[in-house]
C-alpha cells in the first residue's frame, strides 16, 4: 500500500502525516500528544539534568561497554606478536638481517588477522537475526559462554593453523559484543548523553589495547611460550564480571515497544531513571514517543529484515553507516594496528618499539576523553570530516619521510607522527563513528544496520588484513613508512564522500532523523532543517541575517 507518511508544508518543513498514522498503525491522539511532550521535554534538558536524571542508564550503558574492553585486548593481542621473539621462535622463519632473526610470513599474518575479521562477519549476521528475536541479554550470555570454550585453542596452541582457527572461532562472539554494546547505548540514553555513550565505546576498545600492549610487554622476557601463552590466559578473567553485568541490566526499551510489550517498557525505563526526577507520566510520554517513532518507520519500510536495509531512505541510512566504519580503516588506521612492526621497520628497536606502542595505544584512551569536550562544541560531520582530512596530512608526511635515509631522529619523527596520527584518529573518527552508527540508522533496524556497517568494517579489514602486512613485510613489499603515501591518499578521498554525504546529527532525536532521511534532505543542509515528527507547523531555521526560507524542489515525498 502506498503511503505518504512524510511531507513538506508550505514553508518546506518535513512533517509526518500523522492522520495517515492514526489509520494505519493505530497511533492515537493520545499517544502523539504523550509522545510530543516526552520530545520536547528531551529537546530542553540541558546536559546537566540528562545527567542526574540518566545516571543508571550511564552506569548500564559504559558497564555492558566494558565487553568491547575484552574484544578490543582479544583482537589486537595477536598482532603484537609479530615482533614478540619468543613467538617470532615458535611459529615464524628465518630471516638474517631483521630485528628479531625471525618473521611470521605475511600470509600467515594476513591468516590471523583475517581469522578473526571472517569470525566477525559470521558472528555479526548471528547477531543481526538472533538480538532482535531473542534480545540483547540472551545473546550476550551465550556469546560469552561459546568464548569461554574458544579460547582454550588459543591458549593451547600448537601451531599457526590452531591459531587461525582459535581466531576464526573467537571472532563469531566477538562480532556479537561489537553491535550489541553500541546499540543497546544508542537507545537507554537521551539525546544529549547519546553521544557521550557512544562515543565511550571507542574508549573501551582502546583500554583493551592498552592492556593488551602492557600485558604483552610484561611477559616479554620470559623464556618459555608461556611469555605468547599468558596473554591469551588473561582473556578468560572478563567471562564472570560480564556475565554478572549482562544478568542484571536492563533490557533495552526500544526493543520491548518493538515487540508491544509496552508495560516492560515502563518498567525497564524506570530501572533506567532516577525515579525522584522522572513521574509516571514521564515514563508514560517517553514510552509514547517511542511507540510514536517506531510506528513512523514502519510507514518508511515494510519490514525489518536485511533486505529492508537497502530499500527507500533505508539504502542511504545503510550506506552512510557501512562508509563511516570502512573509512575507519581507509584513513590509515590499520597501520597503528601493526604498530610493533610498523615501528621496527622504521628502524626502532624490539624493546623500544614496544615501549612506544604503549604510548600509541594510550591515544585511544586519551583521544576518547578529548572527544568528549569536542562533542560539546561541534558536530558530528564536523569532527569526523576534518578528523579524516588531518590524517590525511599527516600521513602524507609519514609517507614523504620513509623516503628520506633512516636515521635515528627520522625514525624518532615517525614514531612521534605514528602516536599524532592515533591521537587525532580517537579524538575524531574512533568515537565518532560509533555516535554516528547508532544515530544514522533508523530504530527499527538498528540492529542490522549496525551488523552491516561492522561487516563493511571487517571486509575491510581482511583487505587490509592482506596488504598491510605486505607493504610492512621486510620479506615482500617492504614500503615501510612509505605506505603512509597510499593510506594517505584513501584518507583524502575518504574526506571528500565525507564532505558530500556524511549529515549532521547533532541533538536530533531519532523521530526527526527520521522525517530527514524520508525528506530526502541532502547532507549539508540536515543542520539547518527542523523536521517535526509530530505535524506541528514548524518552520525551517533561518541565518542570523534574516535570509528567507530555502525553497525545496518537491512538495511531497511519496512511497515508491
Amino acid at each position: 500500500m502506498s503511503a505518504d507518511a512524510v511531507y513538506r508544508d508550505a514553508t518546506g518543513v518535513i512533517v509526518a502525516n500523522n492522520d495517515l498514522l492514526g489509520h494505519d498503525a493505530h497511533v492515537n491522539a493520545q499517544v502523539i500528544h504523550d509522545g510530543a511532550m516526552a520530545d520536547e521535554a528531551e529537546h530542553k534538558t540541558t546536559l546537566l539534568q540528562a545527567f542526574k536524571t540518566h545516571k543508571k542508564a550511564i552506569f548500564w550503558s559504559m558497564a555492558l561497554s566494558a565487553a568491547l574492553i575484552m574484544e578490543g585486548y582479544d583482537v589486537v593481542v595477536i598482532g603484537s606478536f609479530y615482533g614478540q621473539p619468543n613467538f617470532l621462535r615458535r611459529f615464524g622463519v628465518l630471516a638474517p638481517g631483521t630485528e628479531n632473526g625471525y618473521v611470521i610470513p605475511a600470509a600467515w599474518q594476513s591468516g590471523l588477522s583475517n581469522g578473526s575479521s571472517a569470525g566477525g562477519i559470521l558472528g555479526l549476521f548471528v547477531n543481526g537475526w538472533a538480538a532482535e528475536r531473542f534480545g540483547a541479554k540472551k545473546v550476550m550470555l551465550a556469546s560469552l559462554v561459546a568464548l569461554t570454550g574458544f579460547i582454550f585453542i588459543m591458549v593451547f596452541a600448537n601451531s599457526l593453523t590452531m591459531l587461525v582457527v582459535g581466531e576464526v572461532l573467537c571472532g563469531i562472539p566477538w562480532g556479537v559484543f561489537q553491535t550489541l554494546t553500541t546499540a543497546y547505548a544508542s537507545e537507554v540514553c537521551p539525546i544529549h548523553l547519546r553521544g557521550y555513550l557512544t562515543a565511550y565505546v571507542n574508549l573501551c576498545w582502546g583500554v583493551g589495547i592498552l592492556l593488551s600492549s602492557g600485558v604483552v610487554t610484561a611477559t616479554l622476557n620470559i623464556q618459555s611460550d608461556w611469555s605468547w601463552r599468558l596473554p591469551f590466559v588473561v582473556q578468560w578473567v572478563w567471562i564472570i564480571p560480564l556475565c554478572t553485568i549482562v544478568y542484571f541490566c536492563p533490557t533495552s526499551p526500544w526493543w520491548l515497544v518493538r515487540k508491544g510489550r509496552l508495560e516492560e517498557a515502563e518498567a525497564a525505563l524506570r530501572r533506567l531513571t532516577n525515579s525522584d526526577l522522572v513521574s509516571e507520566q514521564d515514563t508514560r510520554n517517553t514510552v509514547a514517543m517511542m511507540v510514536h517513532t517506531t510506528e513512523l518507520e514502519k510507514q518508511a519500510t515494510a519490514g525489518a529484515s536485511y533486505i529492508d536495509c537497502f530499500r527507500k531512505t533505508d539504502l542511504r541510512r545503510s550506506e552512510i553507516v557501512m562508509m563511516v566504519f570502512a573509512m575507519q580503516l581507509l584513513s590509515g588506521e590499520n597501520l597503528i594496528g601493526q604498530g610493533v612492526q610498523f615501528l621496527q621497520q622504521a628502524g626502532i628497536s624490539s624493546g623500544t618499539s614496544f615501549d612506544l606502542n604503549m604510548v600509541l595505544n594510550s591515544m585511544f584512551i586519551i583521544g576518547t576523553i578529548a572527544s568528549w569536550g569536542l562533542l560539546t562544541r561541534f558536530g558530528r560531520r564536523s569532527l569526523y570530516t576534518a578528523g579524516m582530512a588531518c590524517m590525511a596530512i599527516v600521513l602524507f608526511v609519514i609517507g614523504g619521510l620513509g623516503f628520506k635515509t633512516q636515521t635515528p631522529e627520522i625514525s624518532r619523527a615517525i614514531g612521534g607522527l605514528l602516536i599524532g596520527l592515533n591521537f587525532v584518529y580517537n579524538c575524531t573518527l574512533g568515537p565518532i563513528c560509533y555516535t554516528l552508527i547508532g544515530e544514522v540508522s533508523s530504530t527499527r533496524l538498528r540492529q542490522k544496520s549496525i551488523v552491516l556497517s561492522r561487516i563493511a568494517y571487517q571486509i575491510m579489514n581482511i583487505i587490509c588484513g592482506i596488504i598491510v602486512p605486505r607493504m610492512l613485510s621486510p620479506t615482500s613489499w617492504n614500503w615501510g613508512a612509505k605506505s603512509g603515501i597510499f593510506w594517505g591518499v584513501s584518507a583524502t578521498l575518504s574526506t571528500i564522500y565525507c564532505i558530500v554525504r556524511l549529515p549532521e546529527t547533532r541533538g536530533r532525536s531519532y523521530g526527526e532523523l527520521d522525517m530527514l532521511f524520508e525528506g530526502k534532505v541532502p547532507a549539508w543542509r540536515f543542520e539547518s532543517t527542523k523536521a517535526d515528527q509530530f505535524g506541528h507547523m514548524l518552520k525551517e531555521k533561518t541565518s542570523q541575517e534574516g535570509h528567507d526560507v530555502k525553497d525545496f524542489k518537491s512538495d511531497i515525498v511519496h512511497d515508491e
